[in-house]
């Protein structure tokens, strides 16, 4: 299977530029920032045991798609014919795709962490690419929640509120999966997402993070008022659609859209 046909496999498009986030147009640094935030979500390190195999198998696919748009001839062949050289300087051999990510990007540290969050959270970075996850996913909040960069489920409502409002005034469409979405997926999702910071402290190991203390002062500030947010929205939902809920009829998750 060729690189473009492992794209479409692994991220749903054979498109170079789709996959790394980054438009046609991107400059050389804005392709390697790109590449750097989509691997971020794919990196084995990040990955539960039974997960590390699938993220090792995705992870080494952006590094091959970085490779050939980091290589000004490979580029334009892509650019100009839709083709990449299999058999090229990017892609042959066997790489060790982590070390060679490790020598382009420094360790992550959780100050790191934190100053990247300042900056993109509400950024208008950031709402593009909520838009653009709503979009690719057709609204299936699990797979936008899962793709957008420094959210968990205490930033749902917000994310919603974003979306409901680029429904409103016609920038996307509205899709059954989001307007129609029922309660018991959101809480599903919730205690996946509860599960997985249970193992934080086991991710933190993996990653290299800063001290205990450090991490959990992350974790704390980052959770402390928006968890409360989300339990007082799906506290609505329930004193909402409580009474449909018992007789097995379906609940809205937001508001309905436009047909």
């Amino acid at each position: 299977m060729g690189l473009l046909e492992q794209c479409e496999a692994a991220f749903g498009s054979p498109d170079l530029y789709r996959v790394l986030g980054v438009r046609r147009e991107a400059s050389p640094e804005e392709i390697r920032r790109g590449y750097h935030r989509a691997s971020l979500r794919v990196h084995p390190d990040r990955a539960e045991p039974d997960a590390k195999e699938e993220a090792t198998r995705r992870f080494q696919i952006l590094g091959k798609a970085y490779a050939v748009l980091s290589d000004a001839e490979q580029r334009a062949v892509y650019d100009e014919q839709g083709t990449v050289d299999e058999e090229g300087a990017a892609l042959r051999g066997e790489r060790d795709w982590q070390e060679y990510w490790r020598l382009l990007f420094k360790k992550i540290s959780v100050k790191d962490i934190e100053d990247f969050e300042k900056s993109y959270k509400d950024s208008e970075e950031e709402l593009a690419d909520i838009k653009a996850a709503y979009m690719d996913f057709e609204g299936d909040m699990d797979r936008i929640m899962e793709s957008v960069l420094c959210v968990d489920y205490t930033d749902e409502p917000r994310i919603r509120k974003i979306i409901e409002k680029a429904i409103d005034s016609g920038e996307v469409p509205s899709y059954k999966g989001f307007v129609k979405e029922s309660k018991q997926k959101m809480i599903a999702r919730k205690r996946r997402a509860e599960k997985e910071a249970r193992e934080a402290e086991k991710t933190k190991d993996e990653l290299g993070l800063g001290g205990e203390d450090d991490l959990k002062a992350l974790i704390q500030s980052r959770n402390k008022d928006r968890k409360k947010e989300m339990d007082d929205f799906l506290a609505q939902l329930e004193a909402k659609y409580g009474n449909n809920a018992k007789k097995g009829g379906k609940k809205t998750a937001a508001k309905k859209g436009k047909k």
